[in-house]
């Protein structure tokens, strides 16, 4: 009988995220408040038992009485930060509460079957960083005139990814982080933030909304420190060899510009310059070279550099549409797993399905975000909640489509759901920020105002 149930449970757990899934988008075309209220309880359900049933078949394969404990930690911590948030924050988007957990909650179960210590350690940073970012919304929201610091937010990020450059540690041919003490943290994750918190300042000054002299002096003394800035940003991360980074910082930028200038010429001219960029990268560093050749054709260097990749798709193909279930399959052939390629053993273990399915969340989230930044009056917030969605949707893209072999390897992490203490904690400040900029509708202190709206 058990058996049969645990055959069963790999198809029960991709109808359980299917309809999650499905209520993600029923609740873009819902403009009833209760209706979506209902949708979220609903996804609330889906979620727990998605969960749940991920840790009860782990226990069943394993008899490790310890699964059971961090599943009901695990449930404790989920259920009750979404209703704490609910609480303090009435009018948050539940949707994005959800769609954050339902990352995490499938994040735990692969963690945990691939790596106890890792799932453990993953766990653990959770719970300080929904600690840290819980009050995030409210400040969002109280800080009086933020686009004050501007400066401080560009200078205070060139100087944490120059730490890295300086001091960083090389791992797989990129410095990508420090130690202090014996914690190794990414610092250039938070520098995405502050970068963004300082083009969000920059742009949105008033010089972009008048037709003077003056204005249009402004005007392009403010373009050319925002590309100053960007190219120190940028450079610094090449530097650094991390050329994932250095591609997010770009893009960030190109289209917080097209968006402030509204130029056509804008996204051709960044093509271009990402082209020419690709090229000399190729062309300065061998890790680059090993990823293009890997990705062109990874059969041909099976036993070296194409190795990841082919065993991503290995393990992709394997899982075909349902998937081995959970401890059945062979992700752990991959180098790297529980970071880069999280995505591939989703695949193998939990099917296609369920990894398609995945990808459509990540999709509804990013909508999410742009509707935040399409929502609200003040620029300033129109233009961070644009930043942090071209982030979060072009680091998902990066992963995602380097480990199905769409786009060359660039070693980024799935937000939320990869092993990784300093991008699960910058992930969840860029959620936060949004739940502040879409609770209040029109937060923090408008410019021209008198008050807080």
């Amino acid at each position: 009988m058990t058996t049969v149930i645990l055959g069963l449970s790999r198809y029960v757990l991709a109808f359980f995220f299917a309809l999650y899934t499905l209520h993600c988008f029923l609740g873009f075309s819902s403009g009833d408040e209760e209706e979506r209220k209902g949708i979220a309880l609903l996804q609330a359900v889906f979620l727990v038992l998605i969960h749940t049933g991920g840790f009860a078949v782990l226990y069943f394969k394993t008899g490790d009485p310890e699964v059971l404990f961090y599943c009901a930690l695990q449930e404790v911590l989920l259920i009750g930060y979404m209703v704490l948030m609910r609480i303090l924050y009435p009018r948050c988007s539940r949707l994005l509460v959800n769609n954050m957990c339902v990352f995490l909650a499938i994040g735990f179960v692969m963690l945990n079957r691939l790596s106890g210590g890792d799932h453990l350690r993953q766990f653990v940073i959770a719970v300080f960083s929904l600690i840290i970012t819980l009050p995030v919304p409210y400040l969002v929201r109280k800080i009086r005139e933020p686009w004050r610091y501007t400066y401080v937010f560009g200078i205070s990020g060139i100087v944490l990814i120059l730490l890295v450059a300086v001091l960083g540690q090389v791992t797989r041919g990129s410095r990508l982080s420090i130690s202090i003490a014996g914690v190794s943290f990414q610092s250039s994750e938070f520098a995405k933030i502050l970068f963004i918190l300082f083009l969000a300042g920059l742009l949105s000054e008033d010089c972009f909304f008048g037709d003077s002299r003056k204005d249009k002096e402004l005007k392009l003394i403010n373009l050319l420190i925002s590309g100053i800035f960007a190219f120190a940003y940028v450079f610094i991360m090449v530097l650094s060899r991390d050329l994932g980074g250095a591609a997010i910082f770009f893009m960030i930028y190109v289209f917080m510009l097209y968006y402030t200038l509204k130029k056509p010429w804008i996204l051709p001219a960044a093509a271009l310059t990402a082209s020419l960029g690709m090229l000399a990268g190729y062309k300065l560093f061998p890790h680059v070279r090993n990823r293009f050749l890997a990705w062109r054709d990874p059969f041909s260097y099976i036993e070296g550099q194409g190795y990841q990749i082919t065993q991503s798709l290995f393990a992709i193909g394997t899982g075909s549409w349902f998937g081995m279930g959970l401890n059945d399959g062979s992700p752990d052939k991959i180098p790297i797993v529980t970071r880069d390629f999280i995505f591939s053993a989703i695949a193998e273990e939990l099917g296609c399905i369920f990894a398609v399915c995945l990808i459509l969340v990540c999709i509804s989230t990013f909508l999410m975000f742009i509707n935040a930044s399409m929502s609200g009056t003040d620029p300033f917030f129109r233009l961070l909640a644009l930043g942090i969605s071209v982030s979060y949707g072009f680091q998902v893209f990066l992963n995602i489509g380097g480990v199905t072999k769409f786009i060359p390897l660039t070693g980024v992490t799935l937000p939320l759901v990869s092993y990784g203490g300093s991008s699960l904690l910058s992930t969840l400040v860029m959620f936060a920020i949004i739940q502040g900029i879409s609770d209040g509708r029109y937060p923090g202190y408008v410019k021209g105002g008198n008050d807080y709206e």
